[in-house]
């Protein structure tokens, strides 16, 4: 199952502002999914992980940076080669890929390979080339280790061996649970799942999500006021929409 490794170039863009990732990383995804939607740029049914990743690090972990993609097999050996460590091509693709860096591995065996795509000693590496967390489609482990150094990650389990997990290509497109992502592209990823956010609003959406959510919490406030009444929900709804 060995394929030629095919890149993809990086999305060429002038990274967001760092404030104003720090920005959007004040809101959880779904209220930044909220604000997304008010731009129009794209349908609402797309742009975010379908069910299943889950945040196996950490309890409530934020992360947010640009993707750098990696598909990986593990249910069979490598034609060439031996395991991941000895892909270190994959390091300098890395690093052509804007800070803050997130790590994307698509495992193409997920559905019936059942290996880790990374553990302790991957998460050193990949901090250590300025990744602040992993997402996948596949298994990890190691998880106290890792949760201890910190590295959030994002998987569909938790697997006791790596099998026989192995680059395939990087750098080109891959998909986590249906969504497409491209090495360059912005996610930010919570216990809710990943979000990508196109860059060209990237910029402006903390500041809609601050007037989504202060809307949201005038009605929250009213739901949980001693001073509710049907026609003051019906007003504070009317306003929000």
């Amino acid at each position: 199952m060995g394929l030629a490794p095919k890149e993809d170039s990086v999305q060429t863009h002038a990274p967001v502002p760092a404030s104003s990732l720090e920005a959007i990383c004040q809101f959880d995804t779904c209220t930044i999914a909220n604000a997304i939607e008010h731009f129009r740029v794209r349908l609402r049914n797309e742009g975010f992980t379908r069910p299943g990743l889950r945040a196996v690090t950490g309890d409530m972990p934020r992360l947010i940076g640009y993707a750098a993609t990696c598909r990986v097999r593990t249910a069979d050996p490598p034609m060439a080669g031996r395991d991941y460590v000895d892909r270190t091509d994959w390091w300098d693709k890395i690093g052509a890929v804007p800070l803050p860096r997130i790590a994307v591995i698509q495992d193409m065996d997920a559905a019936y390979g059942g290996a880790s795509t990374a553990g302790e000693v991957h998460a050193a590496i990949l901090k250590a080339l300025g990744c602040v967390g992993l997402i996948t489609n596949g298994a990890v482990r190691d998880i106290p280790s890792v949760s201890r150094v910190p590295f959030p990650m994002f998987a569909a389990s938790v697997t006791v061996s790596h099998a026989y997990m192995h680059v395939v290509d990087f750098g080109s497109p891959v998909e986590i649970f249906g969504l497409p992502v491209r090495t360059g592209d912005l996610l930010y990823a919570d216990v809710h799942g990943v979000l990508s956010i196109p860059i060209d609003v990237a910029a402006r959406v903390a500041e809609v999500a601050a007037s989504i959510h202060a809307r949201e919490r005038e009605i929250i406030d009213l739901c949980q006021s001693s001073e509710f009444s049907v026609e003051k929900l019906r007003k504070a709804v009317q306003t929000k929409s």
